[in-house]
């Protein structure tokens, strides 16, 4: 699993986080679930690095990546830290700009860049939400669509991922 991919580790803001990056081209940051790691982009991460600098890795507290003591306020585990914890790893690889595929996380302000939102038509959130409606609230530019899936979609449907994603991030979609 994951053959021609470079695992490695750096400690951006002094917590270590574990990664493994492959391919060649411009940056693209996959970012699991919970309670994922890294790994659930094992059938998906080796076709898109055949366009892209793949880079994977597992948020703090999961996988291989330290686990640090929480604090009263949880800060040392909220989605603000965790991303500023994966801005900080993407730029020790030397990358400024980056495209983001990501699993299930949310933003803490209204998202301006141009956002496709996919998931299981048979899973949970079909069934309990209106996710575009949702994710208009949270998105300026928010298209999307259910794939005929369940929750977990890189592992449950990886040809209709890559074929939305490679649509998005090199088509006009954006």
């Amino acid at each position: 699993m994951f053959s021609g991919f470079e695992r490695f580790d750096l400690k951006p803001h002094g917590v270590r986080i574990h990664a493994r990056r492959g391919g060649q081209g411009p940056p693209l940051l996959l970012l699991h679930g919970h309670p994922q790691t890294h790994a659930m982009w094992h059938r998906v991460a080796p076709a898109l690095a055949a366009r892209f600098r793949v880079v994977m890795a597992d948020l703090r507290g999961y996988g291989d990546s330290e686990r640090v003591a929480d604090d009263v306020d949880h800060t040392a585990y909220s989605k603000r830290t965790m991303a500023r914890d994966m801005l900080g790893l993407i730029q020790g690889l030397g990358f400024g700009r980056f495209d983001v595929l990501a699993h299930e996380r949310a933003a803490g302000r209204r998202i301006a860049t141009p956002t496709r939102v996919l998931w299981g038509a048979r899973g949970v959130v079909a069934r309990c939400f209106d996710v575009m409606a949702q994710w208009r609230a949270a998105a300026d530019a928010v298209s999307g669509c259910a794939l005929d899936c369940g929750h977990y979609i890189a592992e449950e449907a990886p040809q209709a991922l890559l074929s939305e994603a490679l649509t998005f991030f090199e088509g006009d979609t954006r």
